[in-house]
């Protein structure tokens, strides 16, 4: 699919991944919105893309709804929008607390498949491209889908849902024209490492293969720009780790 002329929303995309993601689409000609809670971040990286920014609790089904429907007429969705907890499952405070879980599931998995719904309902009326393309949808995943490390199982469950629906949403998608990719990112340079102290972001980046550091988001948002421009990537997940296997801990 062409990106130029192109209308895409990403949730998640005030920050990180999907800020990356929405830079380089805008870059492309597409019409960009982007959908976050972090107000001031996406208000400002609307005003310097010349995209448009909706304020959206992707665990909010009206939000999202509106979302969407700002949008109007949609042919790319990418969904980046998550959250992470640390817990094990039976701790020195003791069990996992079982709203947390709750709460990762809710906005990793149903938020994601929440936006993709709607989405893929409103790409449905699109015009088809010379492929009989109309829509492209790109869910964020993770390593940890595959791999999950101790105290991530609210985390990699959501993960693993969002690459398991995969290929029955592409499946299903097919005879409207609209793929459905999954990515699966390793250590990557975003908000939420960042806050990490010096030390403990070296060592993460000693734990990759090669190249032995940190992804970065500009990396990912190609990878997204790629699976869009190429109709035949479809219904499955890409890792993009540097060859990274997460250890026990």
């Amino acid at each position: 699919m062409e990106i130029q002329g192109k209308t895409a929303l990403i949730t998640g995309g005030a920050s990180g991944l999907g800020a990356a993601a929405a830079r380089i689409l805008a870059a492309a000609g597409a019409r960009v919105f982007i959908a976050d809670l972090t107000d001031p971040l996406g208000q400002a990286l609307a005003q310097e893309l010349g995209a448009t920014f909706i304020k959206t609790d992707v665990t909010n089904e009206q939000q999202v709804q509106h979302a969407i429907e700002q949008a109007g007429k949609l042919h790319i969705l990418v969904t980046t929008a998550g959250i992470g907890v640390a817990e094990k499952l039976i701790g020195k405070n003791g069990v996992h607390d079982l709203q947390k879980f709750v709460r990762v599931i809710q906005v990793n998995l149903i938020g994601t498949f929440d936006a993709v719904r709607r989405a893929a309902n409103l790409m449905t009326a699109n015009g088809p491209d010379n492929d009989g393309g109309r829509g492209v949808i790109i869910m964020t995943a993770s390593v940890a889908a595959f791999e999950g490390q101790i105290g991530q199982p609210a985390y990699s469950a959501s993960k693993g849902g969002v690459v398991s629906m995969t290929l029955p949403l592409a499946r299903e998608l097919a005879r409207h024209g609209i793929r459905v990719m999954t990515i699966a990112p390793g250590i990557f340079h975003t908000p939420l490492l960042g806050t990490l102290p010096e030390a403990a972001m070296q060592s993460l980046s000693e734990q990759v293969p090669f190249p032995r550091r940190l992804g970065q988001p500009a990396e990912y948002a190609a990878l997204v720009r790629h699976i869009i421009e190429n109709n035949m990537l479809n219904g499955t997940t890409i890792r993009i780790d540097g060859a990274i296997r997460m250890a026990a801990k």
